[in-house]
């Protein structure tokens, strides 16, 4: 594919007589975007998108092809990409990608209605246009990083006034309320901010647990623990020195302690799995116990 001077960041480099690090950096530019593309011509195969796809990924800029990119590396797959350029709304539990995409050539402050809970005046939403997202929609989330694609993109607010863009957008609104779906920049998508994508989520959340439950887990706990103390190798010296008294056992679960993981599931505990041998097997052992001399097993030992 021939390119336009300047369109490359390759060939930007080559004119500017950058360094070797900027060549090495534009060249790698270059390889994501030609990543990005194969991602985007593949899932155009399948499925339905507006017309232009193919043709807008081939003028994909740096900056897209950031975004698609990370996204991939967070766990984003080829069916997934589909739900993205519809306009599916992504969340990701990393808030450094807010910060990456939020310093990106032709990104701006944007105003928008999505997670309401966080302070607009610390983390705004920022926009960014582009040949194949249209419009890039990103902010923050209390855990991380939330972005969708637009169809059309608005510039609500301050003193400008309503343009013919933001008329669109209206329209776009109007077709969400009536499908429940997002509309993107080549589709719709039922993956809106009620029903989110989610890449890399944070697994390792504490959560509350009703009194009851924690009553019930806490006293298996302490049967665990008593147990535990009559298996030890002398149970006279488990008496003597007891386990420490911890009296939330189940605040313990998941919990990262100083000097050790928490427990998990049970993580510190060794496991042990017992199961019933097998009926060949218990008869094999019977005989061999009938067949000892009554003298051996008085003994203990043959004479």
């Amino acid at each position: 594919m021939k390119r336009k001077p300047g369109a490359g960041g390759l060939t930007r480099g080559v004119l500017s007589g950058g360094t070797a690090a900027d060549r090495a950096r534009d060249q790698q530019a270059d390889e994501v975007r030609d990543r990005v593309r194969l991602m985007i011509e593949i899932t155009a195969r399948a499925g339905e998108y507006r017309r232009g796809l193919v043709a807008a990924a081939r003028r994909l800029s740096p900056e897209e092809a950031e975004i698609l990119s990370d996204l991939e590396g967070h766990g984003l797959q080829v069916p997934q990409l589909r739900d993205v350029l519809r306009g599916g709304h992504v969340l990701v539990d990393d808030p450094a990608l807010y910060e990456a995409w939020r310093s990106a050539k032709g990104s701006h402050p944007r105003l928008s209605s999505h997670h309401r809970d966080i302070d607009k005046t610390l983390y705004p939403d920022i926009g960014m246009r582009g040949h194949l997202v249209r419009e890039k929609l990103h902010g923050r989330t209390a855990k991380g990083t939330w972005v969708q694609l637009e169809k059309t993109p608005a510039a609500f607010g301050g003193s400008k006034l309503p343009s013919v863009d933001d008329l669109r957008h209206l329209m776009d609104y109007l077709v969400y309320r009536f499908t429940g779906s997002n509309v993107g920049p080549w589709g719709l998508s039922r993956m809106t901010e009620r029903r989110p994508m989610y890449l890399s989520p944070v697994l390792a959340v504490p959560t509350s647990l009703s009194p009851p439950v924690a009553r019930v887990l806490t006293q298996a706990l302490r049967r665990i623990e008593a147990s535990d103390d009559t298996t030890a190798v002398s149970a006279d010296l488990a008496a003597r020195f007891p386990p420490p008294d911890r009296p939330d056992l189940a605040g313990e679960l998941g919990r990262a302690l100083s000097d050790r993981a928490g427990r998990g599931l049970f993580g510190n505990s060794e496991v042990w799995v017992t199961q019933t041998p097998s009926r060949a097997a218990a008869a094999v052992l019977r005989e061999r116990r009938e067949q000892v001399p009554t003298d051996v097993r008085r003994t203990g030992g043959w004479s």
